[in-house]
């Protein structure tokens, strides 16, 4: 049986609930999964539906008598189907514990995507990607070429169609013209001492600091560098036995955890932009998604 999701965001009103839930019956539709969010502040509602055709209705059929539903409370939406995978482009430069976690929980299913190309401004992994039958792409970034470099980048994006760019700590600073073109659909994950220790070694800065907790953060960019919508973060405790090298060995294994917990959340469509935060609803219990990653 087919299982789909549909995502809502409108302006805050009485009877949103009913008026989804009444045209997806009428449709044949079962409802197997419902959770909402009314953020007085914003005064914006946000609704995700997991739901099954169990008379076989197609999903365009359904998604096209949506509108006369939508329009009276303003809504943006989307229908997804949970057969289709997300196109993933993933960006590295030369630390490579994020995408080699990624491309094993890739490969094993744990994050179900398709992984349509790799992006690096270093070689240090094309072999390592290539073997995994996945195309590989050396762009090198340069002050001089970086207008050049990103519209490469766009047109494996749109040559690939793909609909999300997860930066695996790739270490070079967007364009704001491709952080709007992208905004929502690129995900990005960094340590979490900014801002207090910046540049090169903040784990050895953290660790002659003293640093009791090492964290990482995972958010969506935007033309505010590392300050986009957060999606997930994660802390490990740090004690006095351990050293320089024990802090850069926990801090990758926070970072990969991270990242693949956001990644995750997005392409379940869990992870809805309310201004500079998120709402983010959790996989009900006994899903596959619910499974915690790590």
């Amino acid at each position: 049986m087919s299982q789909f999701v549909l995502t809502v965001t409108c302006p805050t009103r009485r009877g949103i609930v009913a008026a989804i839930s009444t045209y997806l019956a009428a449709k044949g539709c079962n409802i197997v999964d419902s959770a909402q969010f009314d953020d007085m502040e914003t005064d914006r509602f946000f609704m995700r539906v997991g739901f099954n055709s169990q008379d076989k209705v197609g999903l365009e059929d359904i998604r096209a008598g949506f509108g006369e539903v939508a329009a009276p409370f303003d809504m943006d939406f989307a229908f997804h189907d949970t057969a289709e995978r997300m196109k993933v482009v993933i960006m590295v430069s030369r630390f490579g514990h994020c995408l080699n976690d990624l491309l094993y929980r890739w490969k094993i299913g744990a994050l179900p995507i398709d992984i349509v190309a790799v992006i690096s401004n270093h070689f240090d992994y094309q072999k390592l990607v290539v073997n995994h039958d996945i195309p590989f792409h050396h762009i090198p970034v340069t002050k001089a070429n970086k207008p050049e470099a990103e519209a490469r980048i766009m047109d494996i994006v749109r040559q690939t169609g793909a609909e999300l760019i997860v930066l695996a700590r790739y270490m070079q600073i967007l364009s704001d013209d491709m952080c709007q073109t992208m905004s929502g659909r690129i995900i990005n994950i960094h340590h979490s001492f900014l801002p207090s220790f910046k540049g090169a070694n903040p784990y050895k800065q953290a660790y002659g600091r003293g640093v009791k907790l090492i964290g990482a953060t995972a958010h969506y960019v935007t033309a505010d560098l590392d300050e986009g919508p957060i999606i997930e973060q994660d802390v490990a405790r740090i004690t006095h036995a351990q050293n320089a090298a024990d802090y850069v060995s926990i801090g990758r294994d926070v970072e990969a955890q991270v990242l693949a917990r956001a990644i995750h959340a997005h392409i379940h469509h869990r992870v809805f932009l309310n201004k500079d935060r998120t709402v983010i609803f959790p996989a009900s219990p006994g899903s596959y998604a619910s499974e915690r990653l790590g």
